[in-house]
This record gives C-alpha cells, sequence and structure tokens, in this order.
C-alpha cells in the first residue's frame, strides 16, 4: 500500500477496525511489555507507553527522519501516525502541530512525535466508530440490525470482505446466518484483544 492510498483511499472496512482493536489490545498490554518504558520520550511518557510501542514508534520515526537529526518534518506527520496504525484527520494533525507551536513547514522531534501519538491513540475510539456505523444502518432505531443487511454491507462498503471473512467474522462473534446482531455484544466481541497463548 502507497503513502498516497493511506491518505486518499476509503474510509476503513468493518474488519480493519477489527484489526486495529486487536493491535490496541495487544499494544495496551495483550502481549510484550506491561511495564512502563522509560525511553527516549522520557518518564511522561513512561507511564502510558510500553517499551514494545515506544521501540515500534522509533523504527517508524526513524524512516522520516531522512537527515538522522532525531526530527521529522511536519508535512511528514500524517503518514508516520497512519503507518503505526492511528487514523488522524488532516485537521487532527494541524491541532496537534499547533498544540506543540509547530507550523507546517516545521519539524518536531521524537518526544513531542510520542506525546502526539498518545493524545491521538486515546481519542480514537473504535468501539465507537463501529457502533456509529451500525445506527447509520439502523433506521427504525430497533438496536440491532439483520446478520443478513450486516452481510451485505461488509461485503459492499468500505474495505470489502469476501464471503468467507464475514463467515468466519459472524462464527467468531457467535452470530446466526439469519439472526438479529444487536449492536453492544457484537462490538464487545469483535473488539476484545486476541488472547495470548
Amino acid at each position: 500500500m502507497a503513502a498516497g492510498d493511506l491518505l486518499l483511499g476509503p474510509p476503513p472496512g468493518w474488519a480493519n477496525f477489527r484489526l486495529e482493536a486487536l493491535r490496541k489490545g495487544n499494544r495496551e498490554g495483550g502481549s510484550g511489555s506491561c511495564e512502563p518504558a522509560v525511553a527516549a520520550g522520557g518518564p511522561a511518557m513512561a507511564k502510558f507507553l510500553s517499551q514494545d510501542q515506544i521501540n515500534e514508534y522509533k523504527e517508524c520515526f526513524s524512516l522520516y527522519d531522512k537527515q538522522q537529526r532525531g526530527k521529522i518534518k511536519a508535512v511528514d506527520l500524517m503518514v508516520v501516525m497512519r503507518c503505526l496504525g492511528a487514523s488522524p484527520t488532516p485537521g487532527e494533525v494541524q491541532q496537534h502541530l499547533q498544540t506543540h507551536g509547530i507550523d507546517r513547514n516545521g519539524e518536531l522531534d521524537f518526544s513531542t512525535f510520542l506525546t502526539i501519538m498518545h493524545i491521538q491513540i486515546k481519542q480514537e475510539d473504535p468501539k465507537k466508530e463501529i457502533l456509529l456505523a451500525m445506527l447509520m444502518a439502523d433506521k427504525e432505531k430497533k438496536g440491532y440490525i439483520m446478520a443478513s443487511e450486516l452481510r451485505s454491507k461488509l461485503m459492499k462498503l468500505g474495505e470489502k470482505l469476501t464471503h468467507k471473512e464475514v463467515d468466519d467474522l459472524f462464527k467468531e462473534a457467535n452470530i446466526e446466518p439469519n439472526g438479529r446482531v444487536k449492536y453492544d455484544e457484537f462490538i464487545h466481541k469483535i473488539t476484545l484483544p486476541a488472547q495470548d497463548y
């Protein structure tokens, strides 16, 4: 996937919500180190990010630190954040930059980047996004959607899922092919972190 696809592609599909929730769950303690990390982000970020997260962020940050000065260009911030699984809008990126007194032509160091990533990840909530998508499908506000309607939407909208992918998702969430899908139960099931065996 090219960087342009990340910026201009269609909104993420249902499968991406699940994958992102799994990734976030794993980063927040499902696997890897659960101990706080003190690294380039300093003690403030140590309370919020694991050493694995900081290492992953540093690796990606370094790819865009072309002059190896410990800084990236502000114009690259959105791409770097999206490479790491965040989904900031251009407005959110601009707000992050303004909060830290950085203009579009400026640069930011790794410590500032860690702070921005922490704030962005905290404000992104896959459960809320899935709920909004399901509410849009439930015109009569019944609190559920028919499995057949959900299947249709998953296969036609956003990143289209295959018939088998929908079957697998339904199986994992214990959804009967002709049953009702209650929002709260469905969202809870698909956003649980993957089990670490």
